[in-house]
């Protein structure tokens, strides 16, 4: 079974694009009518969803660190700078991702790209 992903709203269109070509399941926070929620809601979707949640943001990054200092759980999270990582790795990586990875192998974990 592949892993879900939740796209985070700063996440370049093409990125969604190119996994939903590969046959990955994504679900952006846009299409969830969730635009404009901050970080900590955001994060809180992905665990209520169980989606891995896919993010470009150093706010998320320190939201997901701060849980996991605290504890609270979460499905996980992939993180990668937009100036180091291009979309063309990032939808590689994903799709990686999304195809081998476990649940149990993300939970409550960041994982930074590329590879």
């Amino acid at each position: 079974m592949s892993l879900a992903l939740y796209m985070d709203e700063n996440v370049h269109g093409a990125i969604t694009n190119g996994l939903r070509q590969g046959q990955v399941d994504v679900l952006t926070v846009q299409e969830d009518n969730r635009s404009g929620m901050a970080d900590p809601e955001v994060l809180d979707r992905a665990t209520e969803l169980q989606r891995v949640l896919f993010s470009q943001d150093d706010d998320l990054l320190a939201e997901a660190k701060s849980r996991q200092m605290s504890a609270v759980t979460f499905p996980g999270v992939v993180f990668a700078r937009q100036s180091k990582v291009s979309i063309g790795t990032c939808i590689r990586d994903l799709e990686l991702i999304a195809k081998l990875g476990k649940a149990e192998e993300f939970a409550n974990r960041v994982q930074f790209l590329p590879l």
